[in-house]
């Protein structure tokens, strides 16, 4: 029997480590494959690449099931005989309306390597394949699951044993050292897993080494990879003992109960840049965070992310549409998390994904929400489907002027002066009928900032320079002169010559300015004096400020 574990990545940098997994543990079976496609791939070209095969095992996802059920249509319109096999957690909770589907054979609930294994061996004897669900005559019968998987069953199991080196360096390396998560988060599926179960640390050490060998950013899937201190402590310094210079790590962490040691040993051991925290802060309204089943407390957050900053890169996290959580709530939320100036800020729309308890629990909320994935709210009692659509706006505002990023020096003029909300609401408003947040260009996106700037804060001259200066820092050559005029040529070669710069091997822009320069670059803080800005461009790297 040909068969082919396979899955649909969102895009070529991602990998599934779960059909590598499977693979690993049956490899010995005669006729299995593997194979990953991307969404850029036509439903029909992969629904003929896999209708060669007897079975085809898919791992689904909310940002994948869509196209994988119109793929696995295909397919059996292509070879009526093909069995389709769907696995993964978007198929693990609520599947009696997936097996309305005839073209669907069978499901595996949970975690699936006992029972694809299982399923290899008897098929196609079902009765005795642990957390099926499958086709008896007119019924669908669904086998009992057996518990969880024995973690210890991977010692020694690299998943990317099998892949093509090369490619590995151009993707994000997937690391799992635990399974489960200690709290019970509504609106995550990882809270419904409450035993945190470890594979073996030689096992993880061996996988961590053959990633840090071959790709460059390696992130954990640990849901609380701070659960453990001595553990996160001994992976920490296996990585510093075995990186490469250009490795970078993530870590999904809990900041508030992340442990005193842990703090200690990432400011006296880790070097600035190599390490990511992404942390889930959702809301700072404890009676949405009450109600979501979650504790938290932001005091001990901003002293860890203010503690480390410098150091570890965040990604803070915050989800918009929780129980009891109001624009006002939202706005304030958003305020805070912005002045902990993090890395990247996340501000995403709840989710209400098959299992979760919010899900179960919307109708108490009056939360609407999508019925096909990813399930996004709509509208609720808290919240309006105007109000939803304006914070929308700010998130897009938040992700192209901050996260890439490309305005920081303006925004965090703003978040000093003004309320860094109200700011990005705005713009988002002005910005909505002149820009496609989802394609566009530099000058594009600055142009509508600085009109934005120009008419709602006409006489802010220090906030039109901050702009220009954004946009001026983002080009490796020099660009042509936009929003603020350089000073007169003859003083700009003065100016160089006195800073004995090489006006024949590069470029320079010299800029007339309102506050002091220096000042601001080193402390972040606006004194107004007459000054001159002077960057210096290499062509083949982004420009540097020079005094």
């Amino acid at each position: 029997m040909k068969v082919l574990l396979t899955t649909i990545n969102v895009s070529y940098i991602h990998q599934n480590l779960a059909i590598r997994l499977l693979y690993a543990l049956n490899r010995q079976h005669s006729g299995l494959e593997w194979k990953e496609f991307f969404m850029k791939n036509q439903e029909e070209e992969i629904a003929d690449y896999c209708a060669n095969y007897n079975l085809l095992a898919f791992s689904c996802y909310i940002w994948n099931i869509k196209k994988t059920l119109s793929v696995a249509e295909r397919i059996k319109q292509k070879n009526p005989q093909a069995k389709i096999l769907l696995g993964g957690p978007e198929v693990s909770y609520e599947w009696q309306d997936l097996m309305q589907n005839n073209f669907i054979d069978y499901l595996i609930i949970g975690e699936g390597e006992f029972s694809f294994s299982a399923f290899l061996a008897h098929y196609p004897l079902m009765e005795n394949i642990p957390a099926l669900v499958y086709r008896q005559g007119k019924n669908i019968v669904h086998n009992p699951v057996a518990g969880n998987f024995d973690l210890k069953l991977l010692s020694g199991i690299n998943p990317y044993a099998f892949d093509n080196e090369v490619e590995l360096a151009n993707k994000i390396q997937y690391i799992e050292s635990s399974r489960g998560c200690p709290y019970s988060c509504s609106f995550c599926l990882a809270g419904l897993d409450n035993n945190l179960r470890f594979l073996p640390m030689d096992t993880v050490k061996s996988n961590l080494l053959f990633a840090m060998q071959k790709g460059k950013l390696i992130k954990f899937l640990d849901r609380t990879f701070n659960a453990h201190k001595r553990y996160a402590i001994e992976i920490f310094q296996f990585i510093l003992e075995n990186r490469r210079p250009e490795n970078i790590f993530q870590f999904e962490i809990k900041a508030d109960t992340l442990h005193p040691e842990i703090v200690a040993f990432v400011k006296n051991n880790v070097p600035p840049g190599i390490f990511r925290f992404e942390v889930g802060i959702q809301t700072l309204n404890e009676v949405s965070n009450e109600s979501a089943h979650r504790r938290q407390s932001f005091v001990k957050i901003k002293r860890v992310v203010e503690e480390l900053r410098g150091i570890v890169d965040f990604h803070l996290d915050l989800i918009v549409g929780l129980p009891y959580d109001y624009f006002e709530d939202i706005k304030r939320s958003i305020e805070e998390v912005f002045a902990l100036q993090a890395t990247e800020i996340q501000l995403g729309f709840l989710k209400f994904l098959k299992g979760t308890p919010n899900r179960a629990e919307a109708n108490e909320h009056l939360q609407i929400f999508d019925k096909s994935a990813p399930y996004q709210i709509i509208e609720s009692k808290y919240l309006s489907k105007m109000e939803l659509h304006e914070l929308s706006l700010v998130e897009h505002v938040l992700d192209v002027y901050w996260n890439k990023p490309r305005a920081h020096n303006t925004l965090l003029y703003v978040l000093k002066s003004m309320s860094i909300f109200e700011f990005m609401h705005q713009l988002g408003l002005f910005a909505e009928n002149r820009i496609n947040f989802h394609q566009y260009s530099l000058i594009q996106l600055f142009d509508v900032l600085f009109q934005f700037a120009n008419e709602n804060y006409p006489d802010d001259k220090i906030l039109h320079e901050l702009i220009a200066i954004d946009y001026y820092l983002l080009h490796k050559v020099r660009p042509g002169q936009r929003y603020l005029t350089e000073v007169e040529m003859s003083y700009k070669n003065s100016k160089l010559l006195a800073l004995a710069q090489n006006i024949h091997l590069f470029r320079f822009m010299v800029l007339p300015v309102s506050f002091g320069v220096d000042y601001w670059i080193r402390n972040k803080k606006i004194v107004e004096v007459k000054d001159e800005i002077v960057i210096k461009y290499f062509g083949t790297q982004f420009p540097e400020i020079i005094y």
